[in-house]
């Protein structure tokens, strides 16, 4: 019997960006009671939305890979495709970067190696597909799938700044 695998963003990603999005947070409540002039606000809001609409995206993203069926669940939604209609495997990579695209006729889904233990998600995947569908850029990728790190380092050194920034913002305020 198989069972199913899921899998899900790195942790190691999703807690400095939900740390990001809780400064931004404060910065700008922070702004409001300081009376700082709109444009702060403004411009924090402008930034708040995409870190806080790529927060709750990473964070309700998964894929299941089952015995007959991998599917992707995404917030509000899920994209499904049979393993037995699977009929491309591939995968681009830029730098450190890889992208799979599983493809079934005209229905397709892309996954990343943002999620955690990518290398097993590969592996699974080529398991339960036929071979034929998995194309030898994929075959040579799976061999040692790469893990990228520096969404990561980003993400900190972001709440590094906005924790100086904080800081600067609280030293003014006083």
């Amino acid at each position: 019997m198989v069972d199913n695998r899921t899998y899900r963003i790195r942790k190691a990603f999703l807690l400095p960006l939900g740390l990001l999005l809780a400064l931004c947070l404060v910065l700008l409540v922070l702004c409001l009671v300081q009376g700082q002039p709109p444009g702060k606000a403004v411009i924090l809001g402008c930034i708040i939305l995409p870190v806080a609409g790529l927060f709750v995206e990473s964070l309700f993203r998964r894929t299941v890979i089952g015995a007959d069926r991998m599917t992707v669940f995404k917030l509000l939604r899920r994209k499904s495709l049979p393993l037995a209609e699977i009929t491309a495997v591939e995968t681009v990579m830029v730098r450190k970067r890889v992208f799979l695209t599983v493809c079934a006729d005209e229905e397709f889904l892309i996954l990343s190696n943002a999620y955690a233990d990518f290398p097993d998600l590969v592996e699974t995947l080529l398991q339960r597909v036929a071979e034929n569908a998995v194309s030898e850029e994929t075959r040579t990728m799976a061999a040692n799938p790469p893990v990228k790190s520096s969404d990561i380092v980003s993400c900190w050194l972001a709440v590094a700044l906005l924790l100086l920034i904080l800081y600067g913002q609280l030293g003014q305020g006083m």
